[in-house]
């Protein structure tokens, strides 16, 4: 007679949710599991495909390699509104004709050579006008040749309209004036020098603000007279008409400006010369990847032998320094081929995509490791292919997980939302990458697994390959022989079920780490550590900068930095002329115009045709009080005056008959600005262009530079937002679906802290927001992901009675793997120290950040944490005890002719 009693039924909606969850996992893990039979019984195909792609590939990137050579499309907004304020400036007036007057620091459209003269410090430079002079002679002399004829400056340049001469910077004027006042015996003091306006012989008023720096004016000078200076900037704007042979010979005299540069600082030592080209920030962009050829070589070397080293056991059987090795190869050669994929499909490389080999490492490897922990954890008494099996169904279940949110997260930075180029290219690769990584890890990978399962079932070394003799051979061996060749017999007890566990990443966790972590002493320790961490962190995040810096991608050691530098320095005391265009016809001699137009203008120092025309009116007591007079006046005495001839082109006119019109003009303005040049262009930017709007005055304003600062930081920071709140969306609609909700609850906080961190301690770093920094961000979120997620399922899946306990089976069984990626992930960063860029130092030290926040979480803030908040595992000793009560419940009576015989089961 048998009586059972049953528990009472769960809910309807938690029974389906379970039903749900379970069937989903064990689909995945049944599908893994077929997948790994497949591969363990088709070894042989599964390498040679990949190897074939790897091949036909990466002979086509060698083919199709090309660099990209637009900087602008790469780093500026894609998408804003300063393109196409330059698109409605250049239909009224020429850039290319105007671009003398609308300097800019770095972005002059078009090609020029551009030099400083620095004078050695206490020294004046405009005691040096001869010596400079003869610098500007050299250039006006210089010769390039194209098939056959000899071009000169004057070939090239751009032309006055007024008197079809070479366009060149007043300061030339001004030191010719000082020469021959030397030359007459005298005194500078003589020649009137004015800063930043300054009178030439012609007459006209010059703006010499970017021409002359670290100017020291003469004490209560009401004119501003200049007593001292330190450096004089020198432009030469060379005309292009959009044909090839025009660019081509263009780019030949740049190259001959900068090779004339050099061996003039050679020849005269008295002063020192940098000197820049349209083509230098191209050139000096794409330095990087040539700077860190070697270093990306050393950097695979490096996790090479860390893989292999780490992968090794003293037990020759069972240690797979190989299969590390060939992990590290297969990620690499997954890389090579979606390389030739980027490039069959017409990409052109870029310096930013020197990261790719990085990230892409950082996730094929975790999986390569967890692969290799997978095997570990199965019954060494199972065939090999079953094995194999198994250590797929136990890992590729997580790692499909965790590519998959790779995918989303930089298909997401691929996205139309992204508005810098650079970013989305970078996205499109990485999602290449990742897909061919998974692809490569499950078969190629697995392949190599398969083998290596062989070798290990028949007895072979996993170094030599050769058959491991018997312990009574091996007994009469010499002490070093039986080292070399010992499986591990002596070292595993009859107690002891799994020999892996003499791994030494496994035995130091579980013997010694686990412990001390654990330790109620440690706690309060890791309680103030998190403190401190998070206070630094949200300190960084207060602080955030997004500044638009071209020179942060570029190499540390090259011209166009050094050049940089000291225009920063000298230079930063006003900003880029601002082109300010209005683009409709309006009343000039109507006084409420101009008092707006006098208003608009207030806090600038002005170069305008309408300042100059008013005052002009004003000294020759002319009245223009309504259109015929004031538009007569202009065109026949103002704009015919020698000093005012130049006005003509930023004037235009339109004629109906007699009559004519002003439909549009332009204007200058200059803003004084402090070091930090660049964000007081874009306050400057932001305030102006609501005043477009709201003013009667319909304008727009334009500078070259405001290209790349047009709303970069929403840019930039766009991508990782979006990636972010993917990740998030994507973690909370599968709240229930996954192994278990508090699982994504943990993940989502950890991730949230790790991102955090990284920003705000990149940012205590020094690091700016830009294209770099943001993709980095990206790749933070998957890459805590990456880790993070096998630790906290395993633990809140754990059985055991309490949190200290699942915590320290969690790290038994996924600690290996992730202190073997992250140890190197991060060694392979070391050698982007040596890499002489900008961009380069941005990238190690972002990564840096990642590896080293993953790791803190990883292994100190989240195992302590854990054994304080949930999930609790009081539940499972509950059970427990309801099972072994419900067993004991279940009596199968059997009475025999004793009765007093009964027999209980």
């Amino acid at each position: 007679m048998c009586f059972l009693r049953r528990p009472g039924a769960p809910a309807s909606w938690i029974w389906w949710r379970m039903l749900l969850r379970q069937v989903l996992r064990r689909g995945l893990q049944s599908f893994c599991h077929r997948l790994g039979l497949c591969v363990s019984r088709h070894p042989v195909f599964f390498l040679t495909v990949p190897a074939v792609l790897t091949i036909t590939f990466g002979l086509s990137a060698l083919n199709h390699f090309q660099p990209e050579s637009d900087l602008e499309r790469l780093v500026a907004p894609s998408h804003s509104l300063a393109k196409i304020e330059r698109s409605l400036a250049s239909s009224l007036f020429p850039l290319d004709q105007s671009k003398s007057q609308l300097y800019s620091d770095l972005h002059t459209p078009g090609r020029y050579g551009r030099v400083i003269l620095l004078s050695p410090p206490g020294d004046n430079i405009l005691l040096h006008a001869e010596g400079i002079l003869q610098t500007h002679r050299a250039v006006l002399e210089m010769k390039v040749n194209h098939k056959g004829y000899n071009y000169t400056f004057s070939h090239l340049c751009v032309l006055r309209n007024q008197d079809k001469k070479c366009v060149l910077d007043d300061i030339i004027s001004v030191l010719e004036d000082l020469r021959q006042a030397a030359v007459s015996n005298k005194t500078t003091a003589r020649v009137q020098v004015r800063y930043p306006n300054t009178k030439l012989k012609d007459g006209r008023n010059s703006f010499i603000g970017h021409q002359l720096g670290g100017v020291v004016e003469v004490p209560n000078s009401k004119d501003q007279r200049v007593k001292s200076a330190r450096a004089i900037q020198i432009t030469y704007y060379l005309q292009t008409y959009g044909s090839a042979t025009q660019d081509l010979i263009g780019e030949k005299w740049e190259n001959e400006f900068c090779k004339l540069m050099r061996k003039l600082q050679e020849e005269h030592q008295e002063l020192q010369l940098y000197s820049l080209a349209s083509f230098s920030l191209w050139r000096d962009f794409h330095k990087t990847s040539i700077l860190a050829r070697s270093k990306v070589l050393v950097s695979l070397v490096l996790i090479l032998t860390t893989a292999t080293l780490s992968s090794s056991m003293k037990d020759c059987l069972r240690s797979k320094p190989f299969l590390g090795l060939l992990g590290v190869l297969t990620v690499c050669i997954s890389i090579v081929t979606a390389a030739g994929i980027f490039f069959i499909t017409d990409g052109k490389y870029n310096s930013t995509l020197l990261g790719i080999p990085f990230f892409a490492m950082g996730h094929g490897t975790k999986g390569v490791f967890e692969l290799l922990s997978g095997w570990r954890r199965t019954r060494e008494n199972l065939p090999f292919k079953d094995r194999v099996a198994d250590a797929y169904s136990d890992v590729m279940v997580t790692y499909t997980m965790t590519s998959s949110l790779y995918l989303i997260t930089f298909g997401m930075g691929a996205s139309p939302f992204t508005n810098i180029e650079a970013v989305k290219v970078f996205c499109q690769n990485m999602c290449v990458s990742i897909l061919l990584n998974y692809f490569y890890i499950f078969s190629f990978f697995g392949s190599c697994l398969v083998f290596a399962g062989q070798l290990e079932q028949n007895r072979y070394h996993s170094i030599f390959c050769c058959k491991i003799p018997s312990a009574e051979y091996l007994d009469r061996k010499p002490v070093w022989f039986q080292t070399v060749m010992s499986d591990g017999h002596q070292q595993t007890s009859h107690h002891e079920t799994n020999p892996y566990q003499h791994h030494f990443i496994q035995h130091f966790l579980r013997e010694h780490y686990n412990e001390w972590i654990t330790n109620i002493y440690v706690k309060p320790f890791v309680v103030i550590l998190y403190l401190i961490y998070s206070s630094f962190s949200f300190m960084g995040c207060l602080q955030i900068s997004d500044r638009a810096n071209i020179i942060n991608l570029l190499a540390s050691d090259s011209p166009s930095v050094s050049y940089a530098t000291v225009q920063q320095k000298y230079f930063s005391n006003y900003s880029p002329v601002i082109g300010f265009y209005v683009y409709e016809p309006l009343q000039y001699w109507n006084s409420t115009v101009q008092e707006d137009l006098r208003r608009l203008c207030s806090g600038f120092t002005a170069m305008s045709w309408v300042e100059q025309y008013y005052q002009f009116l004003k000294v020759s007591n002319i009245s223009a009080n309504n259109k015929s007079d004031f538009i007569s006046v202009l065109q026949s005495s103002f704009l015919k005056k020698p000093e005012f001839q130049h006005f003509r082109n930023d004037i235009i006119f339109s004629k109906a008959g007699d009559e004519s019109n002003i439909i549009a003009s332009r204007l200058y303005l200059v803003a004084r600005t402090s070091r930090d040049k660049q964000k007081e262009v874009i306050e400057v930017l932001e305030k102006l262009r609501p005043l477009s709007l709201s003013k009667s005055i319909r304008f727009i304003v334009f500078n070259p530079s405001f290209v790349f600062m047009d709303h970069y930081g929403l840019s930039v920071t766009v991508p990782v937002l979006i990636a972010g709140f993917g990740v998030l969306l994507v973690l909370i609609l599968t709240f229930f679906l996954v192994i278990h909700p508090l699982g994504n609850f943990w993940l989502i906080l950890s991730v949230t802290s790790i991102e955090l961190g990284v920003l705000g301690l990149m940012t205590l770093w020094n690091v700016d927001m830009d294209c770099i920094s943001i993709l980095c961000l990206i790749y933070t979120l998957n890459f805590a992901i990456d880790h993070c997620a096998p630790l906290l399922y395993t633990f809140v899946l754990a059985t055991e009675h309490t949190r200290t306990q699942c915590i320290k089976i969690s790290l038994q069984e996924h600690g290996t793997a992730i202190l073997q990626n992250i140890t190197s992930f991060l060694i392979g960063l070391v050698p982007l120290l040596f890499v002489p860029s900008n961009l380069t130092f941005t990238l190690f030290k972002c990564l840096l950040l990642t590896g080293g926040c993953t790791l803190l979480h990883c292994f100190v803030i989240l195992p302590v944490f854990l054994t304080f908040f949930p999930p609790s595992k009081k539940h499972h000793k509950k059970k427990k005890r309801a099972k072994r009560k419900e067993r004991e419940e279940i009596e199968c009576i059997e009475i025999q002719e004793n009765p007093d015989h009964v027999t209980t089961v």
